[in-house]
């Protein structure tokens, strides 16, 4: 393998097929603003229905077909706006387009406000005989019903377009932590053991949590998170909007809860996220096994927060150009067919996308899907390890479903729900790990995939459930008129993280700075979304073990439900797709794979000892 060269930080000076492609949108900036202001002028046209969007089913078709043509063209504004602004928060210029664009959004959401009430005043079975009727209205059908489901909690046209104008008011808490994390945030220089200084910021604390130098490792998480600490009070003021915003819906909306309001959008039972939650509590044992597995391998006497993160093989430090990364990805996904490959593999060619990180670049990885008519782009902070890698494979599943959903799918229901969201990306980082296991023989690279896994099922399936867990307790906080501030959401995160690493039981000790922690997690400004990951993880182990045993059935079926955008609730599509996650099995098969996989490692650990 060869050494990857160490990520330049001037944007300037990195070479161009590492950068996305953002022509493939617009050509120019001037071009971009140009259609923005063409789809501007042409929102207030939503209003000529008002009034009569029922009249008859050709008027409602029409009316359909405008704001769906209206809604895809914002879209894709939106996301040239927005991978922009990510390239570097610091430039202004960009974040003004990307607020331009919530608004124009919102604005369209509010001339089209009357939509759903008008259509909650025509009975159901009058909007079934205009299905019925009008062969343009086929591709609406899915929307109708699930409008007519959520009638208790559509309100009057003047309500919904006041909750409408709200739009922009109600981005801020996200908008605000993006620039105060990503551009703005004083993150503090350590100097590590090589004598080199590292500016601590989201990105670089990633690629240095994971150092195989434990007093490196202490120093970063040390000093990220006490600095995250000294601005507690702003943090917590920003997730106090944010947690009151959510509380305003629901309630407007007439929902007994958050967690009801944020859920019913894709029709998934409450019962999903609590069964999750309990689930993992009753787990909890094999969670504390693997950190004692990950106390050995790391040959220490006390285990601690710090080392989560530690290669568990200190001789094994794979590297990987983003060239190997992709012919890896691309023999990876074999499994899926020939076609599924191409596609990977025009990702990397085409420049689909943005691979290092830069200064001022947000930090992270995403996969963006909403220019419908295009291709979805991916943004990373690529460092060159497996983790990079396996990263690189996941937002690939993203963008796979996005690329066949908009494919094979009409743009009403091309988009897919978050929930299924993370299947298609755990499952693609499934497909990987099995690869990797299967072409390498050396006992320390397989100790080292092994722990892959776990590490996997740790901060998938563990860690974002105690996320989901903190989250949930955040809400219930804000429903009981409790106070939202810095300190009482570290308590109530610390106390989480403590029992969830087995503090209490000398398992793992988790430092006190670790109870400014959850204020780096920008999902909390998404409302229960990360509860996802953990739930999309178990039904890919479910899924995935069919494919990876050479059912064709199952290859089939998974990549029809890649294809199938929105066009069914999340439930019934994963249903469809072979696992039902109104049950404890996928939950249950994922557990029993983490203790085959310590099984295994255990005795490779007792052959050595």
């Amino acid at each position: 393998m060869t050494t990857t060269v160490a990520p330049e930080r001037d944007r300037a000076a990195v070479a161009e097929r590492y950068i996305w492609k953002l022509e493939d949108l617009y050509p120019s900036l001037d071009a971009w603003r140009a259609e923005k202001d063409r789809i501007a002028a042409a929102v207030p046209s939503m209003g000529v229905w008002r009034g009569r969007l029922t009249a008859s089913a050709p008027v409602l078709a029409d009316a359909l077909e405008r704001r769906s043509t209206l809604r895809k063209e914002v879209l894709r504004l939106y996301a040239y706006a927005d991978m922009l602004s990510h390239q570097d928060t610091r430039v202004s210029i960009h974040q003004g387009m990307t607020q331009e664009m919530t608004q124009l959004y919102s604005s369209l959401s509010a001339e089209a406000s009357y939509m759903e009430p008008e259509i909650l005043r025509a009975d159901r079975d009058a909007v079934e005989a205009f299905i019925a009727a009008e062969p343009r209205l086929s591709v609406y059908a899915f929307e109708l019903r699930d409008t007519l489901r959520r009638a208790a909690h559509t309100l009057s046209d003047a309500e919904e377009k006041l909750l409408a104008d709200v739009g922009p008011l109600a981005s801020a808490p996200s908008s605000i932590f993006s620039i105060l994390s990503n551009a703005d945030f004083p993150y503090p220089v350590v100097t590590l053991s090589d004598g080199r200084s590292a500016k601590v910021n989201h990105a670089r604390y990633t690629e240095l949590r994971s150092s195989p130098n434990r007093d490196d490792r202490m120093a970063v998480q040390s000093s990220y998170f006490t600095s995250l600490g000294e601005y507690r009070r702003t943090f917590g003021t920003m997730m106090d909007a944010q947690v009151q915003k959510v509380l305003f819906y629901w309630r407007a909306r007439k929902y007994g809860s958050a967690l009801e309001y944020t859920l019913d959008s894709n029709n998934v039972p409450t019962s999903v996220y609590m069964r999750l939650i309990e689930g993992i509590d009753r787990n909890i044992a094999n969670f504390h096994r693997f950190l004692n597995i990950r106390k050995r391998m790391l040959g220490v006497s006390e285990l601690h927060y710090y080392d989560i993160y530690a290669p568990l093989v200190s001789s094994v430090d794979l590297d990987y150009t983003p060239e190997q990364a992709a012919q890896i990805i691309v023999e990876a996904v074999a499994p899926l067919g020939h076609q599924y490959q191409d596609t990977v593999s025009r990702a990397f060619n085409e420049r689909w996308i943005d691979m290092y990180p830069n200064e001022g670049k947000r930090g992270g990885a995403y996969s963006q899907g909403a220019a419908y008519d295009v291709h979805p782009y991916i943004l990373m902070n690529y460092n060159g390890k497996f983790d990079d890698v396996s990263t690189l494979a996941h937002e690939l599943g993203h963008t796979m479903q996005s690329y066949l959903s908009n494919t094979h799918q009409p743009f009403p229901t091309a988009d897919y729900p978050i929930f299924t969201a993370e299947v298609a990306s755990t499952f693609n980082e499934a497909l990987l790990l099995d690869y990797m296991l299967r072409t390498i023989d050396n006992d320390d690279v397989k100790l080292s995939l092994l722990g892959q896994y776990l590490e996997g099922l740790q901060f998938t399936v563990f860690r974002q459930t105690q996320f989901a867990e903190f989250e949930l307790r955040m809400h219930e906080m804000a429903a009981k008129g409790q106070p939202i501030t810095g300190d009482a959401l570290a308590e109530v995160y610390f106390d989480i993280t403590k029992r969830y690493y087995g503090h209490d039981a000398g398992v793992c000790v988790v430092d006190d700075y670790i109870q400014h922690e959850w204020s780096f997690v920008s999902h909390f400004y998404a409302e229960f979304y990360v509860y996802q990951y953990a739930t999309a993880f178990t039904a890919s182990e479910a899924l995935a073990a069919r494919v990876k045993a050479g059912d064709s059935d199952a290859v089939a079926r998974y990549l029809t439900f890649l294809s199938s955008g929105g066009s069914k609730h999340p439930i019934d599509l994963l249903k469809d797709a072979g696992v039902d996650m109104t049950t404890d099995e996928p939950l249950a098969l994922t557990m029993r794979q983490m203790s085959k996989v310590m099984d295994e490692i255990e005795a490779i650990l007792d052959r050595r000892a």
